[in-house]
């Protein structure tokens, strides 16, 4: 995301998208009643001698909208946001509903009547470009798995399998076309993604073997590659790896890692019935407490919220927390430390103090 202009003291910042991970953010960041500008393509019904022709053509135009509901559908790449113009050209009719869809390469300014802190925050991260591009593989004998770390979750990109004999000598394994074919697809993605960082993780001695040959054939990919430890190929696989102690140094900056981290401790503090709450109604009463050092909620319970237009209740939490100098995460469900709040009713909290003795 580029940041083209910020004025925070009148609630506005004006924003280009410049790839499919922004939108994502957009969509935590933009709240109902945000005023939205931005290019789009509206229907106007043309009139003939003052009665009504029937004929509607599309014209581009630039409005100004009211929100009213923001949906994110990263498979069309599309952030829809919807809600009532308020400004706009003169053929265009004001107080009539509209949608923006906003994509890549799209410019929008959003005005608040007020920016949370972890919406400012958000913004900066979105964009910040030092974060490296991570490939992470995920192998066996005869089966891989490849992934494309994202701010958000990742994004799995292919899985390939081959024909080697059912044998543990490795001498065998060096030898077959499944590494050769591992290694082409490796360097494919490093060129096609700019991959500054690859995970190669496998049981057993399946890392090793791959490695050597790829020191063998390519030193420049060689020296991009981290080796790990895991006991499965696919989704499996990928969120085993992310938990290793042994690539959190090359995932350090990775928000999914911090991601993790929270939930993980979350959970830890749940179990020991210390410092930890979760479900809406106990985080609720913490929050009314003050006692919120860390509050956690799943972009999937902020979608349900909204859908079902009910986000108001969230909305006001957050609000408090920061209020009371506590921090905000969104926790994506596209990984699986997501998937565990999203377990927990999409919502929890690390305290300052526990709240029952």
């Amino acid at each position: 995301m580029q940041i083209i202009h910020q004025d925070f003291k009148n609630g506005e910042i004006k924003v280009k998208i410049t790839e499919l991970e922004d939108l994502w953010y957009l969509s935590h960041i933009i709240d109902k009643k945000d005023k939205i500008t931005g290019r789009t393509i509206r229907k106007i019904k043309l009139d003939k001698e003052g009665e009504k022709s029937g004929n509607i053509i599309k014209k581009p135009a630039v409005l100004s909208i009211e929100t009213e509901k923001v949906e994110f559908n990263p498979e069309s790449g599309i952030l829809r946001i919807s809600g009532v113009i308020r400004e706009g050209p003169e053929d265009v009719q004001k107080g009539v509903f509209h949608t923006i869809n906003v994509e890549e390469n799209s410019i929008i300014t959003i005005k608040k009547p007020q920016w949370l802190k972890f919406q400012i925050e958000k913004l900066k991260e979105a964009s910040n470009k030092s974060t490296p591009n991570i490939l992470i593989c995920v192998m066996d004998r005869d089966e891989a798995s490849f992934a494309l770390l994202k701010k958000y979750g990742y994004e799995m990109l292919s899985d390939i399998s081959g024909e080697v004999e059912k044998k543990y000598a490795k001498e065998n394994l060096k030898e077959g076309a499944f590494y050769s074919d591992l290694i082409k697809k490796l360097q494919d993605y490093v060129n096609r993604f700019n991959i500054e960082k690859v995970i190669i993780a496998s049981p057993a001695f399946w890392k090793e073997d791959l490695f050597k040959e790829i020191q063998k054939k390519d030193l420049n990919l060689a020296k991009k590659i981290t080796v790990a430890t895991c006991n499965n190929t696919g989704k499996n696989g990928i969120d085993e790896v992310l938990k290793r102690d042994e690539v959190k140094s090359v995932l350090k900056q990775e928000r999914l890692i911090k991601e993790t981290n929270l939930v993980e401790r979350l959970l830890m503090e749940i179990a020991k019935d210390n410092l930890g709450v979760y479900g809406f109604n106990e985080t609720k009463d913490a929050v009314r407490a003050g006692a919120v050092e860390v509050l956690l909620v799943s972009d999937d319970l902020i979608k349900k919220l909204r859908e079902k237009e009910e986000y108001e209740g969230l909305d006001n939490l957050m609000k408090n927390v920061e209020a009371a100098s506590g921090e905000i995460f969104i926790i994506s469900v596209e990984h699986d430390a997501g998937k565990k709040l999203k377990g927990l009713g999409g919502i929890g909290a690390i305290l300052r103090y526990k709240l029952k003795y």
